[in-house]
């Protein structure tokens, strides 16, 4: 099992250096930290006065390693989550905030736990996953890593400007879903022709 930091490392290098897409809600972009993260926090790393798309240019990987941990793991409280299930909440917080406690605890309640979707990581959710990571730990990893998946593909319905992220121009699959997939054991991965099944509607 990797470290926290490993972990944070890794999705780290997983986002990627500086991107400003017009296409994606989070603004101006470095190393998976938004513009919108970086104004919330206060970095104003140019000390101009205002947290501008520069001082998105100007994060290091490291601060952003210290984002992750403090911001996206420590404060939501990740670390109570059972440690299997970890890496894949925490990479998913780091991508869509609360909607990755939502995805959990949607899944806990398809499995007949009382839990509220609420996006926060209260005593309630919390007895919930050891419970069910205590029943069949292996399998409530990968049943989140396929409903964060169906998370992406149901984005990529509604928004058509979306759907780039989901799959190449190619055709194939797009950088949410293999990034899902990671944390999904290889033989629940769609194949190309599942893939192509669920996407054909996209046209």
């Amino acid at each position: 099992m990797h470290s926290v930091r490993q972990i944070a490392q890794e999705i780290v290098a997983r986002e990627g250096g500086y991107v400003n897409d017009p296409d994606d809600p989070g603004g101006a972009t470095n190393f998976g930290v938004t513009i919108h993260t970086m104004r919330r926090l206060g970095l104003d790393l140019d000390r101009d006065g205002a947290v501008t798309a520069r001082d998105v240019r100007k994060l290091s990987r490291d601060q952003a390693v210290g984002i992750f941990l403090e911001h996206y793991f420590d404060r939501p409280l990740i670390a109570d989550l059972p440690q299997a299930l970890q890496p894949s909440v925490f990479d998913m917080y780091v991508n869509a905030g609360g909607n990755a406690v939502k995805i959990l605890q949607r899944l806990l309640v398809e499995m007949g736990y009382a839990v509220s979707v609420d996006g926060a990581l209260g005593p309630q959710t919390l007895a919930a996953v050891r419970a069910a990571h205590r029943k069949s730990p292996d399998d409530l990893v990968d049943a989140y890593g396929i409903a964060r998946r169906n998370y992406y593909f149901r984005l990529a319905d509604r928004r058509v400007a979306s759907r780039k992220y989901a799959r190449t121009r190619a055709g194939g699959k797009g950088g949410w879903i293999k990034r899902a997939e990671e944390f999904i054991s290889p033989r629940y991965h769609l194949t190309k022709q599942q893939f192509k099944q669920r996407t054909a509607q996209w046209g």
